[in-house]
């Protein structure tokens, strides 16, 4: 074939820099967003972050920095057209980003202290008990194979098999020492199972009435517990209905994990993205100042770099310059971008702000997407990891998308308020003849929503309740 010149005109989206960097801030959540600016400001000298200090300052000084720093062509500060609609179609004031709030000092402080573990709890008590040293170490050995729940997770053979490798002993040691650690606080600790965890709490109780009874249900009968097969305990037991009330109202009182008594895990706190809030009877829309700081142009470097001068200092200058002003415009799109999808998601969803879960309204992230003119992939970086704050809570905005099921009327219901309504109906039910999946079926639809019993089991289950025998209640 013989070789030829061809002429072709088409349309390519490039990709570029301030673009790609635009597109990465948008989807990091509100810590990893903090994270990103904290080494910009350590890597780029032109960034400084605003101090504390009036909004009228705020505005003056970045105002004033824009007109020191030169504006040369070399420094394109806006995509083309093309990459102007990927880039949201941003449009405001950029002091807008930067204006100061005042502190209200309702901040919350989190102070990390050190968390006294579970084994080291343990270990402590062993210290203070006057073992021998071959004891000593059979105790640290099991006190390592105990987990967090405080049962220990190890069987007492390899135990064995691994303290006979340091030293000589006799089965019988290692079960008295194993006895003596379940007796350290908090009690039951140690317990290879759960029945033997809840005899062992029995047995430090002082006389109460049905203690025996209870010890034989935990030894013989947790199984059928379990099960909520209350006829057959009575006859296991030889007990009346009352009297087997008593029993498990004794059994109720303990604790099948004694581990977590110890060593609880510091709480993590969530910082909203958003707040909304209802003013003179208008529901609105902020950006938490607290996510973002406050950044700006460094004016003394920016004022360093010179015009007519080619140096590798003053080209370094001019990058940097640079660089710096396509992040804060990168960080201004994220912000602008979020509140404009907030706004969206606050105007749809005012019923559930109003009247709780059962009002919530079916959205897709294409409902969204279609009133904002964006793409479906940008309203899903943008409700990735952001929280709302709202009257009734703080939720991820993921939250308030949820697919729906077509009601009698010919209506859509949400899928959240489905599951509000099984919580409700659930909650409202009689203890002693719950309901099952089917029964809420039929009431659901009794109700005007259409849905099967195995989609009410799903419903179910993704809020983690039980099904209608584990629900069942004797007292």
């Amino acid at each position: 074939m013989k070789p030829s010149l061809q002429l072709k005109i088409g349309h390519q989206l490039t990709m570029t820099p301030q673009l790609q960097q635009a597109i990465r801030l948008l989807q990091l959540s509100a810590v990893d967003l903090q994270t990103e600016i904290q080494e910009a400001l350590d890597t780029n000298s032109m960034l400084e972050l605003l101090e504390s200090q009036t909004s009228e300052n705020s505005v003056d000084s970045t105002n004033s920095a824009q007109e020191e720093i030169p504006q040369d062509q070399e420094f394109t500060e806006r995509p083309d057209d093309a990459q102007a609609d990927l880039a949201w179609e941003f449009q405001g004031n950029a002091n807008n980003l930067y204006r100061y709030h005042e502190s209200s000092g309702n901040e919350l402080e989190t102070l990390n202290g050190t968390q006294t573990t579970l084994q080291d709890h343990l270990l402590w008590q062993m210290q203070l008990t006057p073992f021998s040293d071959t004891d000593r170490l059979i105790a640290a050995t099991i006190i390592d194979a105990i987990n967090e729940d405080g049962l220990l997770v190890c069987p007492l053979e390899e135990i064995i098999s691994t303290v006979k490798q340091s030293c000589e002993i006799e089965d019988s040691e290692v079960v008295a020492v194993l006895h003596r650690i379940q007796r350290f606080d908090p009690i039951g600790v140690g317990a290879r199972n759960l029945s033997e965890c809840l005899k062992i709490q029995l047995d430090n109780l002082p006389t109460i009435p049905w203690r025996n009874k209870a010890k034989e249900l935990v030894t013989y009968h947790l199984e059928l517990l379990g099960r909520r097969d209350y006829p057959a305990l009575k006859r296991r037991l030889g007990l009346s209905l009352e009297e087997l009330r008593e029993v498990i109202h004794c059994i109720q009182s303990l604790n099948p994990r004694p581990g977590t008594k110890i060593g609880t895990p510091s709480p993590e706190y969530i910082v909203p993205d958003v707040y909304t809030f209802k003013r003179n009877g208008k529901w609105h829309v902020e950006l938490n100042p607290e996510c973002t700081p406050h950044l700006q142009i460094n004016r003394n470097y920016a004022s360093l770099i010179r015009r007519s001068d080619s140096s590798s200092d003053n080209q370094f200058l001019r990058n940097q310059l640079q660089e710096a002003r396509w992040f804060l415009k990168s960080i201004e799109n994220r912000n602008d971008t979020l509140l404009k999808v907030a706004r969206c998601i606050v105007k749809e969803q005012q019923n559930f702000l109003e009247f709780g879960e059962e009002a919530m309204k079916p959205l897709i992230l294409h409902d969204i997407a279609e009133v904002l003119e964006m793409h479906e992939s940008t309203i899903s970086r943008v409700t990735t990891q952001k929280y709302l704050h709202t009257p009734r809570g703080t939720f991820e905005l993921k939250y308030f998308f949820s697919s729906h099921v077509g009601t009698a009327e010919g209506g859509e219901c949400s899928a959240t308020a489905i599951r509000a309504l099984i919580k409700k109906l659930i909650s409202n039910e009689n203890r002693h003849k719950p309901l099952s999946d089917s029964k809420l079926a039929i009431m659901l639809a009794e109700l005007g929503i259409q849905v099967a019993r195995r989609t009410v089991a799903k419903y179910r289950e993704g809020m983690t309740i039980p099904p209608s025998n584990e629900r069942k209640q004797l007292i």
